[in-house]
């Protein structure tokens, strides 16, 4: 057994200690657990954080092993408390588990997102809609970004218990944050339209310049100023038409403008990430030969389009996107291609007809090669950004790349400037940015529209949930 081979380990480690311990945690011995940890520290061995980790301990020999390294003078971290926070939750106890958050503080943790999920889903599951509140102004108090999970949660507390002012607030916040919804959190959003509490709320009159006003002070798409008509909801399963035009209601959704300032900061965030992770003289070279040849129309992300549907990399179809681009750019300009320098010299690059193309583009200042050991991403979406133009790729940007840029400006930007592409029997389709804005819609005749994930309006047209007053009033000066 094992124990017995752990007795007779003359020098016991930490590791061997730590093994014992979590084998006994999954036998849920818990006995076993305490009377290993007591005689852990009379061994000299001082304790390490992992051993609460397990929920088998159970929440009072948890709670008692993290009292007792505590006055051992080992410092918990954030995994600690967040694991203490769980097995709280666990036992239906989110008081304890946002208790365990506020704590943090005393030992100079900041908590993480995951730190208030135990308690913030622990709440919402209970109904206790003012705690989540609590938990979630503690969020914002110490910068933590809820995100859809967190923001779904206290949407449906609040709708379950009426709070329509709340439900308001989630829908916005929702709208900032997350764009398009999955489809549990379109569900809770259909449930509040059709039930009576939001058929009471709203105003039966209201002032239009004001509404148009906020309107014009949020960008477009939304007023914020509460819910607008009265009586019952019309809630419909729908699609857009090309131009943005519900085919439910017939309102015609917007497009949302960006910031020019936001630009010019996601573009010096861009530079100084790529700098970071690349060669710096090599991205600075690639800066000053664009500032050199540039503005462009439009940037292909050469690598993504010559691959497209096809086992090897296509010249011939790299070429039918650039001279489509071409024919559609105002000046009958080139767009600048971004290719890996392995893709320029190597491989098919090397067949005649592709050589003579490769010049052709070269002596035109439309061909960069990006260096060896480089990421190509790099530079075409830089490229993009800078030029403010279109960006022609099919790659999803959701990678860790990407994730590093950090801003709910990323999303607005590829919404209104990637072009995509694809290929069938027909031949070769550019898929321009849509003329809206695929985000959560807020009329002002207080209509709403709630685009879901489903669908990518390439090859299967995306979901959008409508909800209209089913007598929509009229408009009303006060």
């Amino acid at each position: 057994m094992a124990i017995e081979v752990f007795e007779h380990i003359p020098r016991k480690t930490l590791v061997a200690w730590n093994s014992m311990i979590a084998g006994y945690s999954l036998k849920v011995d818990r006995r076993s657990c305490i009377l290993l940890f007591g005689r852990m520290k009379e061994d000299g061995i001082k304790p390490t954080l992992t051993i609460l980790t397990n929920p088998n301990l159970g929440l009072e020999r948890g709670f008692e092993i993290l009292r007792q390294m505590v006055l051992e003078n080992v410092v918990p971290n954030e995994a600690t408390f967040t694991s203490a926070a769980r097995i709280a939750t666990a036992k239906e106890d989110p008081e304890m588990a946002f208790d365990l958050v506020r704590q943090m503080r005393g030992f100079g943790i900041m908590p993480k997102l995951r730190s208030y999920g135990p308690a913030l889903f622990g709440f919402c599951k209970k109904g206790m809609a003012d705690r989540a509140y609590e938990v979630d102004a503690d969020m914002v108090a110490s910068g933590i970004v809820a995100e859809e999970a967190e923001l779904s949660a206290i949407l449906k507390v609040s709708a379950d218990t009426g709070r329509a002012d709340k439900v308001y607030e989630m829908m916005h916040r929702l709208r900032a944050m997350v764009r398009q919804v999955s489809e549990s959190t379109v569900g809770i959003i259909e449930n509040w339209f059709r039930c009576e509490e939001a058929a009471k709320v709203g105003e039966e009159t209201w002032d239009v310049c004001k509404v148009r006003e906020g309107i014009v002070r949020g960008g477009g798409g939304w007023h914020g100023l509460g819910w607008l008509g009265s009586g019952d909801w019309r809630v419909t399963r729908t699609q857009m038409d090309g131009t943005g035009i519900c085919r439910t209601c017939g309102e015609k959704l917007v497009c949302i403008d960006i910031d020019p300032k936001e630009t010019q900061i996601f573009a010096s965030s861009l530079t100084n990430l790529a700098c970071h992770k690349e060669v710096r003289a090599d991205f600075v070279q690639f800066q000053e030969w664009l500032q050199q040849r540039g503005p462009f129309d439009a940037v292909v992300d050469g690598a993504n389009v010559g691959l497209t549907n096809q086992h090897d990399f296509s010249f011939f179809q790299l070429n039918n996107v650039v001279k489509q681009l071409r024919q559609m750019s105002p000046s009958k300009r080139l767009p600048l291609i971004i290719l890996h320098k392995n893709r320029v010299t190597g491989g098919p690059a090397q067949h005649p007809n592709n050589k003579k193309l490769l010049e052709s583009w070269k002596k035109s200042g439309a061909l960069y090669a990006t260096p060896p050991g480089s990421n190509d991403d790099w530079y075409w979406l830089y490229a993009a950004v800078s030029c403010k133009c279109l960006l022609v790729t099919n790659d999803e940007m959701r990678d860790h790349l990407f994730q590093l840029l950090g801003t709910s400006f990323f999303p607005r930007w590829k919404e209104k400037h990637q072009v995509r592409v694809s290929v069938s029997r027909c031949g070769l389709t550019l898929h321009m940015p849509p003329p809206y804005s695929i985000v959560i819609q807020e009329s002002e005749t207080g209509r709403w529209h709630v685009p879901t994930i489903t669908g990518d309006d390439l090859e299967t047209p995306r979901q959008w949930l409508c909800a209209t007053r089913a007598i929509d009033a009229p408009l009303h000066h006060l």
